[in-house]
């Protein structure tokens, strides 16, 4: 077993390198100048996403499958990752962090596109949609979409469930003293009576608890900033400066170059956001949406409050943090980093930590419940749904009781291995992501016009 996890560590350092790490950045900025800079459509996307319009084909309403995604993606990486990037990377690494947000923005928004727009129904009316049948629909590349679903729902167990399952027990019982086999048990119990409802149930939950959690963290993160507002200006300016020029060991920070403040801060922000690994498209294939260019603007809006807000909000803290008491956080990295910056906010910053990384990580566990639910489907179909629940329930109970090093860095390897088949098509059929985007967008009146026959075609096949 040893040996195993020493040839994934080897893998890892190949597939999260600088060539995985370009690929991502690239196509973000590849997008964005493709589609003239969509980031500029935030505002009129965050309106749709809140919009009660539901017309359209599709299982649940766009904030619904906003939400599923976002509770997907919002989990320990916003709290701790962005702390790792701070600890190996230094201050500089926050801003990276906060740029493959706004860059990624446009790479959300070209996979949701193309996952509307190939998406299939299957006989009972379930929509289904990602990679996989943009793959297998757009480019003829069945056997791609085939190895996107085998990483991702080897992934889905990894990132998405045990490692989740672990983050919260541990916490638990190193704060509370509680065993993990009884969180564990609660965390299993919770998990089976939201999923074996589907994505209805899903989306339901997600609908109300992701709201809840984001505004409670970020209103927590503004009242530590509003106490360390004095030492505001010098944070940021010791952001932006440490992003592109070399810091020497002080103050608090370790020494970092300018090169481990663009590799920490933006390999951080991608596991973050998930833009490019193909991820988030899965459920935005669910909405009930007029044309794909509306379900993408409100899926591109998942990156902006993940990344743009959310981690900003963290790393903001955490620095600021650490300029205030260098000498308490001086060589602190990863949660330890995080647990001491919150530490320093008596009774606001252990709650605001605590809850935030309770909600965070349950909501990712019921998100890529259904990221992983559907890859299996695609393999084996329907028949492997309910064995597949089973499966993700008793997955939550072992990952809380079990040391789970080689589970999170075999995840970490399936997600690099998810990015590269989702890559290629965004970049395969980008000329088709520019040509949607014209129609239903820049052409007046767009936004509201049905999609034609073409997309009907599309989702009537998959009995």
């Amino acid at each position: 077993m040893q040996g195993f996890h020493d040839v994934v560590n080897w893998a890892n350092g190949y597939l999260w390198g600088p060539p995985m790490l370009i690929l991502l950045f690239g196509t973000h900025l590849f997008l964005t100048y493709r589609l003239r800079f969509i980031q500029k459509y935030v505002w009129k996307a965050i309106k749709l996403s809140v919009s009660k319009d539901r017309s359209g084909e599709g299982d649940v309403s766009q904030f619904g499958a906003l939400t599923t995604a976002l509770a997907a993606t919002i989990g320990t990486g916003n709290i701790v990752g962005v702390a790792t990037a701070v600890g190996l990377g230094g201050p500089g690494a926050v801003l990276w962090c906060w740029l493959t947000g706004v860059f990624g923005m446009a790479t959300k928004y070209a996979e949701a596109l193309l996952s509307v727009r190939y998406r299939v129904k299957t006989s009972d009316g379930t929509m289904l949609g990602g990679p996989m049948y943009a793959l297998e629909n757009g480019l003829n590349m069945k056997w791609l979409a085939v190895l996107f679903c085998i990483f991702t729902s080897i992934a889905a167990f990894g990132i998405g469930n045990m490692v989740q399952a672990n983050s919260i027990s541990v916490m638990l019982e190193e704060t509370m003293g509680v065993s993990p086999y009884l969180s564990g048990g609660v965390m299993a119990v919770l998990t089976a009576v939201v999923i074996l409802g589907g994505v209805k149930s899903i989306a339901s939950v997600c609908e109300k608890l992701v709201p809840f959690m984001a505004v409670f963290y970020v209103f927590g993160c503004a009242i530590i900033l509003g106490m360390n507002a004095s030492y505001l200006p010098a944070t940021i300016s010791l952001i932006v400066e440490s992003a592109f020029t070399p810091q020497a060991a002080g103050g608090g920070f370790v020494g970092a170059s300018v090169m481990m403040a663009m590799r920490y801060g933006i390999a951080r922000g991608l596991f973050s956001n998930e833009s490019g690994l193909g991820s988030a498209p899965i459920v935005a294939a669910a909405a009930q949406t007029k044309n794909p260019v509306r379900q993408a603007l409100v899926s591109m809006t998942g990156t902006f409050w993940d990344t743009v807000v959310v981690c900003a909000m963290t790393g903001l803290v955490l620095v600021s943090s650490v300029i205030e008491n260098p000498a308490a956080l001086n060589q602190l990295s990863g949660a330890a980093l995080t647990k001491g910056a919150f530490a320093q906010i008596p009774v606001i910053g252990p709650i605001v930590l605590s809850v935030g990384l309770l909600t965070f990580v349950f909501s990712t566990i019921l998100g890529w419940s259904y990221y992983g639910e559907r890859a299996v489907e695609y393999l084996f179909g329907k028949r492997s749904i309910t064995p597949y629940r089973v499966a993700w329930v008793i997955a939550v109970f072992l990952g809380s009781v079990t040391s789970l090093t080689l589970v999170w860095d075999l995840a970490d390897a399936m997600n690099a291995l998810m990015a590269i088949p989702n890559l290629v098509s965004l970049i395969a059929l980008s000329g088709v992501i520019v040509a949607d985007t014209k129609k239903y967008l820049w052409e007046e009146g767009g936004i509201e016009r049905e999609a034609p026959e073409q997309y009907a075609r599309n989702i009537t096949k998959k009995g």
